[in-house]
């Protein structure tokens, strides 16, 4: 058992989806385990209640197992995964809230002037006073896309967290790729509003 286990974790994604698409358990155990951490992470930004993060995690990984025969392509797991993790964040805030939020992306009142790019969190090895400085600006940048109207939450954590194209983000949220790239182009916008005061001493 333990050299099955081992062999598999040395599978590429998508063979292991091949495989668990044929009953092979092991393999979609190890698949889980790869993909359990971008999932943690697209609810840790999406979601805005820390409770809320695990359960929502949990239940998309479940989802996956469950359908995974369903993915035709391999090669378009990632995006057919986010759909996964988009749709299942959307019906809790539908759970949450009986009326969906509503905004124009000409809004510039002050509630949607913090805007993210994840892509510029580093993950580097600091010393203490850094860390605590580096502390201080993930949880700035946390709470800016925490206070995002959810589209623009969604568009951001797709494209720069997942690292989805533009077309796959229109599939997913179902929007026009127009209106996609106006959203993630006034968040990045945005995020280096937010952050000034915080990188120019």
């Amino acid at each position: 058992m333990h050299l099955l286990k081992r062999s598999h974790k040395k599978l590429t994604r998508e063979e292991l989806i091949l495989r668990s698409q044929q009953d092979d358990y092991l393999a979609l155990e190890e698949l889980i385990k790869r993909e359990q951490k971008n999932a943690y992470a697209s609810f840790f930004y999406l979601a805005t209640e820390k409770e809320d993060i695990l359960d929502l995690t949990q239940e998309a990984l479940f989802r996956m197992a469950k359908n995974i025969k369903s993915l035709r392509d391999p090669k378009k797991f990632q995006a057919w995964f986010n759909q996964i993790i988009t749709n299942l964040f959307n019906d809790e805030m539908r759970k949450k809230y009986k009326r969906p939020q509503q905004i124009s992306i000409d809004d510039t009142s002050n509630e949607n002037k913090n805007v993210i790019n994840i892509s510029e969190i580093k993950d580097r090895k600091k010393l203490p006073a850094e860390n605590t400085l580096a502390g201080e600006l993930n949880k700035k940048i946390t709470d800016a896309i925490h206070n995002l109207p959810e589209p623009f939450r969604i568009a951001i954590v797709l494209r720069e967290l997942q690292g989805l194209s533009y077309e796959e983000i229109s599939d997913i949220t179902q929007t026009s790729i127009g209106t996609i790239k106006s959203r993630i182009a006034r968040a990045r916008t945005k995020l280096q509003e937010s952050l000034k005061p915080y990188l120019i001493q």
